[in-house]
């Protein structure tokens, strides 16, 4: 008696997925500006110098809000580009600066107006919300 090998329960695709084609004209993507990460040695050089605000998340890797809330402040400094700077710090890593702003949880965003705290904002939220509570930073 002979016995049939069992089929593949996930065989492969035999075509690839369809591509759509890029429309005609359009320019590519222009970079859009993004989340510079920072470190305690160089936290005064990118979050402390004068210019347009900065919106400083405090973060840690274990943090699952601090994830939620990376893409967006991703979208935030490409849509505030030139009005407001977003800087990124881990607080396991680089635990003077945590200190020395007073962080005791994550994720903290604190925003600095010519290296001065106006603001400082406790847990993860929504673009939406987080452009309202930034509204007078942004002004």
């Amino acid at each position: 008696m002979t016995t049939n090998p069992a089929p593949a329960r996930n065989p492969a695709p035999t075509d690839p997925a369809p591509t759509v084609p890029a429309p005609a004209g359009n320019p590519a993507p222009v970079a859009a500006a993004t989340v510079k990460v920072t470190s305690d040695a160089d936290f005064a050089a990118d979050a402390l110098s004068p210019g347009p605000p900065v919106l400083v998340q405090f973060t840690a890797a274990w943090c699952g809000p601090c994830r939620r809330l990376k893409p967006v402040l991703a979208a935030l400094a490409a849509e505030e580009e030139g009005r407001l700077r977003v800087v990124e710090i881990d607080v396991d890593h680089n635990p003077a600066t945590t200190v020395r702003h007073g962080v005791l949880a994550t994720p903290t965003l604190l925003v600095l107006k010519d290296g001065e705290p106006v603001k400082s904002l406790v847990g993860a939220r929504s673009k939406r919300k987080l452009r309202q509570e930034l509204a007078d930073v942004l002004d």
